[in-house]
């Protein structure tokens, strides 16, 4: 039966906007019902910014007369606070229950403890187990370069950091992203840190056009190999990337540039560690997690979170407060989306009808949480821009809450990525345009994505890049301008054309993972035993595009002029509206306001695309992936093409050299 037929009380949007729910009417009934119920017990008649306040109760608070230190432990029979200061006396310092697991102690005296002092906690269990831990809302952890433990670190600095610009607003426009991770930003094979992504990094991305960073691994990790998705200490910034400090200073410096910073936040899972994280924090699963195989990702070894939990909710709520309010973070990107709505995560599922959806398989405690989450951060600023990584395109998780969605801005386009990969095994001679297209025009009815061709996914040992797709081992030996290679022609060819065409039609906004605008050679191998504990992966070789005798430099120069059109022009705010494809000939021709993008995949013929026109018009080739300065074969002239009359209107004739694409811009309208 077709959606026009069926006869349901549509009492949400969201069924108005995709009649095809109407089956599920009763499940967006209910998802509503465990939001508002939730939302209006959390809230208590106030707001869920006021129930988001663990950080500001627990860990250490300090004052004039001294400093106060509670900590939360349900299965903890005595807790006592211990480290340099007390020169690691598990005994001396012992908290004073409150009730209903929290704990609290005052160390009366100013500078009681000093700023750099480590820490942590002893907890004695109602069973007699004895275990150190790190405390839950620590905001620094750091590690014993000797014995490679993590203590908890005290940072109360003198001199708070002074914001230069507090006032910053992210502007409502599509995000342009540049994904980025500060310890491999370094060309030197280290640990990079965010001094040096600020005076290193920074400048490159606001040249490109980028107008938001994304930053992953801020979240504290004990292993390095992670990529920051294990996470142990949710209040700490990590501190081998350098102190809280120099990440304020990092988002202070972008904002001061007009570019806004995204957190990349973990809260679909946590590092099983104990002794560094959160794991069997008080001797139990139960505390954050879902108890016994339950509580287990079965590909990841991490621990899940129970959402059905208001002590969960309540700590990863603060989380997303903190933040915001302490850092000026201006949004996040929430990892492992898909993970957390279903209970088999997603696992080797086919989302292929909507029942997938709503079923005993969703979890709708998470549902619910994500709600929560969402609408937490439009009250904390209703600028922020949240972007959910979640494959199976879950109806409403980017419509507003009170239409019955989830409240998410954007959805993470992970399509994409998988359909070039398929795409790429293939010779481009074969390809399917109709199916490219469908592939990247396809969403959810009013629900906005990110496009992208590639993220850090792609670049991780175990996959490709685009780039090294296409050239692989040529890479080594034909990169220079002067030696010329027609595999690593039709890789530079075929590289800018993917990441035009992901960028123009796959989504809303667009995200690049840093260093792949230029191609970057190779993948990302983090130091482990299994190659010597080497850094050479873990870099990013900034002086390959540097280098003018390169051909690097034409892939970051169309990178750079792509973000500008599309960013300055705010292209990716107009729908791509499809005027011709055509197979056999390898032309894809769409149209997005006042411009005409115009795809010649053809291996060796250019094309020339008729279009027809109700007006007389005028139209300019505003960007030419075949010009010299992008390593093609055309002078880059101001070419002008006008329509000429025809008995069925005006036609618009659009030419574009082979494996090339042309944007054409409409400068008039003729009379």
């Amino acid at each position: 039966m077709s959606p026009e037929n069926k006869k349901v009380s549509m009492n949400y949007k969201i069924l108005e906007i995709d009649p095809w729910l109407a089956d599920h009417a009763k499940d967006i009934t209910l998802r509503m019902k465990l939001y508002d119920d939730t939302h209006t017990r959390l809230g208590g008649g106030g707001t869920l910014s006021d129930f988001a306040n663990g950080h500001l109760f627990y860990g250490f608070h300090h004052g004039t007369d001294g400093t106060v230190f509670r900590e939360w432990a349900p299965n903890a029979r005595e807790i006592a606070l211990f480290g340099d200061f007390n020169n690691w006396d598990r005994e001396s310092h012992v908290l004073t229950p409150l009730g209903e697991g929290n704990f609290e102690i005052t160390l009366p005296g100013e500078n009681v403890l000093p700023h750099g002092s480590r820490v942590k906690i002893a907890i004695t269990t109602w069973d007699g187990r004895k275990f150190d831990r790190i405390p839950l809302y620590c905001k620094r952890v750091v590690q014993d370069p000797v014995t490679f433990a993590f203590d908890g670190q005290i940072w109360n600095p003198e001199t708070p950091y002074a914001w230069k610009n507090a006032d910053f607003t992210r502007k409502d426009e599509p995000p342009l992203i540049y994904e980025a991770h500060v310890g491999i930003s370094s060309e030197e094979e280290k640990v990079a840190d965010f001094s040096h992504f600020i005076k290193n990094v920074l400048p490159r991305i606001k040249k490109l056009g980028y107008n938001t960073i994304q930053l992953m691994a801020v979240m504290e990790h004990a292993y390095y190999a992670s990529f920051g998705y294990q996470v142990t200490n949710f209040f700490a910034v990590s501190s081998r990337f350098g102190t809280p400090e120099q990440l304020k200073k990092l988002i202070d410096t972008a904002h001061g540039m007009g570019i806004a910073v995204l957190l990349d936040v973990v809260h679909s899972h946590a590092s099983s560690n104990a002794l560094d994280g959160i794991g069997q924090f008080d001797g139990t699963d139960s505390m954050f997690f879902h108890e016994g195989n339950k509580g287990n990702h079965p590909a990841w070894g991490s621990k899940l979170f129970d959402y059905s939990k208001d002590a969960v909710r309540h700590f990863l709520l603060s989380n997303i407060k903190f933040w915001l309010t302490e850092y000026n973070f201006d949004g996040f990107r929430f990892d492992g989306v898909t993970s957390m709505l279903y209970h088999d995560h997603g696992l080797g599922g086919i989302f292929d009808n909507y029942k997938k959806y709503f079923s005993l398989n969703t979890d709708v405690d998470a549902v619910t949480y994500l709600q929560l989450a969402s609408k937490l951060c439009k009250e904390i600023n209703p600028d922020s821009l949240i972007i959910a990584e979640d494959m199976s395109g879950m109806p409403g998780m980017c419509l507003p809450i009170e239409h019955g969605g989830i409240g998410f801005d954007y959805r993470l386009n992970m399509g994409v990525p998988d359909f070039w990969i398929r795409t790429l095994l293939g010779k481009d001679e074969f390809w399917d345009l109709s199916q490219m297209w469908h592939e990247l025009s396809q969403r959810r009815p009013l629900e906005k994505t990110i496009g992208y061709c590639e993220s850090h996914d792609q670049a991780l040992v175990g996959d490709k890049t685009i780039m090294f797709r296409l050239a692989d081992k040529e890479m080594y030996w034909f990169m220079a301008k002067n030696t010329p290679s027609h595999i690593i022609d039709r890789a530079i060819a075929l590289h800018k054309m993917i990441r035009l065409i992901s960028c123009a039609c796959a989504g809303e906004g667009y995200l690049n993972f840093m260093a792949n605008e230029f191609g970057h050679p190779e993948w990302i191998d983090f130091p482990r035993e299994g190659n010597n504990s080497s850094y050479y992966y873990a870099r990013r070789q900034w002086s390959l595009v540097d280098n003018t005798d390169l051909k690097y430099e034409y892939l970051n120069n169309f990178d750079r002029d792509m973000i500008t059109l599309v960013g300055k022009n705010e292209l990716l705010s107009n729908p791509a509206i499809l005027l011709r494809h055509d197979s056999s000939h390898k032309a894809l021709v769409f149209e997005k306001g006042n411009y005409i993008f115009v795809f010649n995949f053809h291996p060796s013929s250019p094309c020339k695309t008729a279009i027809l026109r109700n007006v007389k018009s005028k139209w300019k080739v505003v960007l030419n992936s075949d010009w010299e300065k992008y390593g093609g074969s055309s002078k880059e002239i101001s070419e002008i093409y006008e329509s000429e009359s025809d008995k069925s209107g005006f036609v618009l004739e659009l030419p574009a050299g082979k494996r090339s694409a042309v944007v054409y811009k409409r400068t008039g309208v003729l009379s």
